[in-house]
């Protein structure tokens, strides 16, 4: 299977053997400020939809921030991208809101998702349960991908499994969120693991 870029809407978009490609949905999901904004653009073949909107005093003591102290931007809805595998396949990517005074609306985010990435923050654990607890809950497949910051990893994996508590058929990865090859990499590693989920 490989990643290419497409230059044609998918919509209506049909391969040399007319067949239609499958149009598949996946969720990025995890905590306030962990990169899935930038996850998202980092793959998108088309001009990513974002909803960033910016933080302002009317939201301190409701939204935590944590050690992010200097992100200014949130996502108030979601973000939206898509890439193509091979000829055959669509990814449409959607991105959760962090803050959790936006989870209410992952329910409709994930409907008809066939898996999510949740991205981790180290140095920021306990921001990554709810998600990881969303996804266990509802029995979507999904990975967990330990996002590096500044080129760095600051646990062994088999550390984070045993602090969030992931189960040992949930696979878990190192990726970089500004980083398309490591991006797309989490990204096969989901849809080989919805895969064997599905068999």
């Amino acid at each position: 299977m490989v990643f290419s870029r497409s230059d044609t809407s998918s919509a209506g978009r049909v391969v040399e053997d007319g067949k239609v490609p499958i149009p598949v949905k996946m969720i990025v999901a995890g905590g306030f400020a962990v990169g899935k904004t930038t996850f998202v653009t980092s793959l998108s073949e088309i001009e990513p939809l974002t909803t960033e909107a910016n933080m302002t005093q009317v939201s301190e003591g409701i939204d935590d921030t944590g050690s992010a102290t200097s992100k200014r931007g949130t996502t108030v809805a979601m973000d939206f991208g898509r890439i193509s595998l091979g000829d055959d396949l669509i990814l449409y990517l959607f991105g959760t809101p962090g803050q959790e005074r936006f989870h209410f609306m992952w329910d409709d985010l994930v409907r008809g998702a066939i898996g999510a990435v949740v991205l981790v923050d180290t140095t920021r654990l306990q921001d990554c349960f709810p998600a990881v607890d969303y996804f266990e809950r509802s029995g979507l497949p999904f990975v967990v991908a330990v996002n590096t910051f500044h080129g760095q990893l600051h646990h062994r994996l088999e550390d984070v499994r045993e602090a969030l508590a992931v189960p040992g058929h949930v696979p878990m990865v190192v990726t970089d969120a500004r980083n398309r090859e490591a991006t797309k990499a989490t990204l096969l590693e989901l849809v080989q693991h919805a895969l064997a989920q599905s068999r």
